[in-house]
C-alpha cells in the first residue's frame, strides 16, 4: 500500500543524504521514534509532516510517493 510505499522511499531518501532518523527528525521538526515508527509503516503521515519530511531532505512530497 501507499504507506509502506511511503516507509521505503522515507528510509531510501534519508539513507541517500546520510542522516540519521536524529537528524532527519531534527531538521523537520518531529520526534525521532515518529521517524521511526514511519520507516517501519506503524503509520501513515500527514500532509502537514509529509510536507515537513520532503522539505528536510530536499524532495518534492510526490517523490515520497510514488
Amino acid at each position: 500500500g501507499i504507506r509502506e510505499l511511503f516507509a521505503k522511499n522515507l528510509r531510501k531518501s534519508r539513507q541517500a543524504k546520510g542522516l540519521s532518523q536524529e537528524e532527519l527528525a531534527h531538521l523537520a521538526s518531529i520526534d525521532r521514534t515518529y521517524v521511526s515508527s514511519l520507516e517501519r509503516a506503524v503509520y501513515s503521515p500527514s500532509i502537514e509532516v509529509l510536507e515537513k519530511l520532503a522539505h528536510a531532505l530536499g524532495v518534492q512530497p510526490e517523490d515520497l510517493i510514488k
